[in-house]
């Protein structure tokens, strides 16, 4: 994979909510992260809770993203992963703790609100209309705007170029990569304050894989603060300006990409050494 921190990407930061923005903020490159002032953009603060009136799956948990950063939840199987990604959009109650973007606090809104509010969420799975072409499941992103989105459609056809040339084809017919361009592209049509991706590499292939982060890369650089769930956990952490390793639900390191790559326990116990 290219050199992540290259200065390279589209900088037009007119495809983020301004509301969002504030000024935007170059990725880290290395060091400790410094927290916004006032508090991260993106917090889910000492999260406890579970699906329904199951048992607890987060355990004091907190993840959070600051605008222009790439945060990285990793961790094995089954720690709770997706689960702390889906707390913070508001689809499992919290027990205790608390959900606050852009300084406000959001723990009672539902994911609909949220998204209103300007979180862009791309689950693992189900995340195209398959019937539908690609050109229609970026439309549909748009639905609950009610400016012109043309501006936004051109800037996610030159963010993935091969969504434009297959723009007519139903989405349902295209390989995993693209579909999941697809899905990222239908988020960023909403202008979102912040943008929540579910395991965007799965299933893909290597090559495939650099290619979409990438494509985050460049969507972070227009400001867009990016919370990710990552399997690929040692390619994850060599883009992350902030990662969060996960273990049974609990926070049980937290630090910069780096940071993380390079403490021996981290690599011996999630990175293959």
């Amino acid at each position: 994979m290219s050199d992540p921190y290259s200065d390279r990407g589209n900088k037009d930061v007119s495809i983020a909510n301004p509301k969002g923005m504030g000024s935007a903020q170059p990725i880290q490159k290395s060091g400790a992260v410094e927290p916004a002032a006032g508090g991260p953009f993106l917090i889910g603060e000492n999260m406890t809770g579970g699906y329904g009136k199951g048992p607890d799956i987060l355990h004091d948990c907190t993840i959070s993203v600051d605008e222009g950063e790439i945060a990285v939840i990793v961790g094995p199987n089954g720690a709770g992963k997706s689960t702390g990604m889906k707390a913070v959009f508001g689809m499992l109650d919290l027990r205790e703790g608390r959900v606050k973007l852009d300084s406000e606090d959001i723990t009672a809104l539902s994911p609909q609100d949220r998204v209103a509010k300007g979180m862009g969420f791309v689950p693992q799975t189900s995340n195209i209309f398959t019937s539908m072409t690609v050109e229609e499941n970026l439309e549909m992103g748009a639905f609950i705007r009610r400016d012109d989105f043309r501006d936004t459609m051109t800037q996610v056809y030159d963010l993935f170029p091969i969504l434009k040339e297959k723009r007519f084809q139903a989405a349902g017919e295209l390989s995993g990569g693209q579909r999941q361009q697809v899905a990222v592209g239908r988020a960023l049509m909403t202008r979102p304050k912040v943008l929540m991706l579910d395991e965007p590499t799965a299933g893909v292939s290597p090559i495939v894989m650099d290619e979409l982060f990438d494509r985050i890369i460049e969507v972070a650089r227009t400001g867009i603060p990016i919370l990710m769930v990552e399997q690929n956990a040692r390619q994850a952490l060599e883009i992350a300006d902030k990662g969060y390793v996960l273990v049974q639900g609990r926070n049980a390191y937290t630090g910069s990409g780096k940071e993380l790559l390079a403490d021996p326990e981290v690599r011996k116990s999630f990175l293959g050494g």
